[in-house]
């Protein structure tokens, strides 16, 4: 541990690869700590295993999208997010709404308008009651799905074709083949121990 506490983990997710280093890194040197990926499928992941206190999520990505790794934040691991999107139109901002974002933010936004968005729902987020777990909503079909599309650029459909396939081929329920797919993937997400 440094000298100085972290103001808090953040998991930050964003398809676009120079917006998700411009946040990693603004937000760093801000004094959070900041795991980040560039898919939903990698953000359920390591949100799980690293448990961040807050999410800062794009919203339209391949694969799932940032209201797909929502709900999941929400339902499983009670994670307070923040969406951060190129888009304001009335059908976003409601499903934003409806699904309980502690901030929304519309892109282009420099560092400097982030930081402090992202310490204001910090507290904010530390100021509300936990919310209740709500009924399942991503089932590990889906998220096998979503990982198969996002790993090997298919549409859904061709996703749980081959979901599908697998399970026959091993005799699996396609419930069960699913979540040994989504714990293998769990497994090689974790960061090798450096020698």
């Amino acid at each position: 541990m440094g000298d100085e506490l972290s103001k808090g983990k953040i998991l930050v997710v964003d398809d676009d690869r120079l917006v998700l280093a411009t946040l990693s890194y603004g937000l760093t040197q801000a004094g959070f700590e900041v795991i980040d990926a560039d898919n939903g499928d990698d953000a359920i992941l390591l949100a799980r295993e690293h448990r961040p206190e807050l999410a800062l999520l794009d919203i339209r990505m391949e694969g799932l999208s940032g209201f797909d790794v929502a709900s999941y934040l929400r339902d499983y691991l009670q994670t307070p997010f923040m969406f951060l999107s190129a888009f304001a139109d009335e059908a976003t901002v409601a499903k934003v709404n409806e699904l309980g974002a502690v901030a929304y933010l519309v892109k282009p936004l420099d560092i400097q308008q982030i930081v402090p968005a992202v310490e204001a729902a910090f507290a904010r987020a530390a100021a509300a009651p936990p919310p209740a777990p709500r009924p399942v909503a991503l089932d590990p079909v889906a998220l096998a799905v979503g990982v198969l599309m996002h790993r090997y650029s298919l549409p859904s459909h061709e996703a749980l074709a081959r979901l599908d396939r697998l399970a026959a081929a091993e005799g699996q329920a396609l419930a069960e083949q699913a979540r040994r797919l989504v714990e293998a993937v769990e497994l090689l997400a974790r960061p090798s121990q450096p020698a």
